[in-house]
């Protein structure tokens, strides 16, 4: 574990770090409270300190008041080392952001072990954030395929939309559907279905921005929405994703399997202000257009193909 030591006072601080380097800890030794600031408060920085109480430039309890301002950070546990016993100190230090308090001269031993008890504070804190992380992103995130699920992924959409009237940019938003996905489950069994469908979602995101979005619709459907995306573009963007699920087998237990995938598209400046739900229908509808032409093949939620679409070798409408 790294820890940093703060202290003004040359021998003190190389006493303090032979003590704690013996003890197996990674020492950064500085001499003023600035610097143990700026150590601190870095992202990567140590995450146990002990802190002199009078330093240059900034204090013991300045460190920690300013430590404990940064609000996106590791915690880090500080103890502050000082001659003051009054209890008034005592309460100062506290209040200030510290998490402990030891008096010089003090007894290694006990430095250590007050240590300990630092460390394990930072293990369980690690250990509730990992907690909660873990809800948020069950919260919002499809459990098998780990996209966006149904209510982040119609959330984002009604964002980008709302943006998309603001700026005047188009919006496209895709609904593309496995085909035959029930065969694959009663021929295969479920747990290949599950294998292709993690392996749809690979491929969906490896067709797209990183400021796109991909969320698991429900069951073997998906909602993409690309942000700032043109006409004249968005019909080879939605192709380009219907040959990424069909342009190879999906390897799963059961051996290869050819998956493709029937496709909407909407053009969210053909259509002009509407509810979510009726944008949502019309994709829909484009959807089971793909479905009724002979699948693996992409339908406009459009009334009729812009003037000026990209032409592609063996493009399927």
């Amino acid at each position: 574990m790294r820890i940093l030591i703060a202290d003004d006072d040359t021998m003190s601080r190389r006493l303090l770090q032979k003590t704690l380097e013996a003890a197996a800890y990674q020492v950064t030794a500085v001499e003023n409270g600035m610097l143990a600031k700026e150590q601190l408060c870095r992202q990567d920085g140590p995450r146990l300190a002990l802190l002199d109480w009078i330093m240059p430039e900034l204090d013991g309890p300045g460190v920690c008041r300013a430590v404990r301002q940064e609000l996106d950070h590791p915690y880090v546990y500080m103890v502050l080392l000082t001659s003051k016993e009054s209890k008034a100190d005592t309460i100062a230090g506290l209040e200030s952001g510290a998490d402990d308090y030891l008096t010089k001269p003090f007894n290694p031993e006990e430095l250590k072990a007050r240590l300990r008890t630092g460390l394990r504070i930072l293990d369980l804190q690690d250990r509730l954030v990992e907690a909660r992380e873990e809800m948020r992103f069950r919260a919002t995130h499809d459990t098998l395929t780990h996209l966006w699920n149904r209510g982040v992924i119609t959330d984002l959409l009604t964002r980008e939309l709302a943006r998309g009237r603001r700026e005047g940019a188009n919006i496209a938003v895709i609904l593309g559907d496995i085909d035959h996905f029930k065969k694959i489950n009663d021929t295969y069994g479920h747990l290949a279905g599950d294998e292709v469908l993690r392996e749809t979602s690979r491929r969906l995101l490896a067709s797209v921005r990183s400021y796109d979005y991909i969320g698991r619709y429900g069951g073997e459907e998906f909602l993409v929405v690309l942000s700032n995306c043109e006409a004249q573009h968005a019909f080879a963007r939605t192709e380009q994703i219907r040959r990424a699920i069909s342009g190879k087998p999906i390897e799963t237990a059961a051996g290869p399997l050819s998956v493709t995938m029937s496709l909407g598209l909407l053009l969210s400046k053909d259509w002009g202000p509407r509810p979510l739900e009726e944008t949502l229908n019309l994709v829909d509808a484009a959807l089971y257009a793909a479905k009724a032409a002979g699948r693996d093949c992409v339908k406009f939620a459009d009334r009729e193909i812009p003037a000026t679409p990209i032409t592609l070798v063996d493009v399927k409408r």
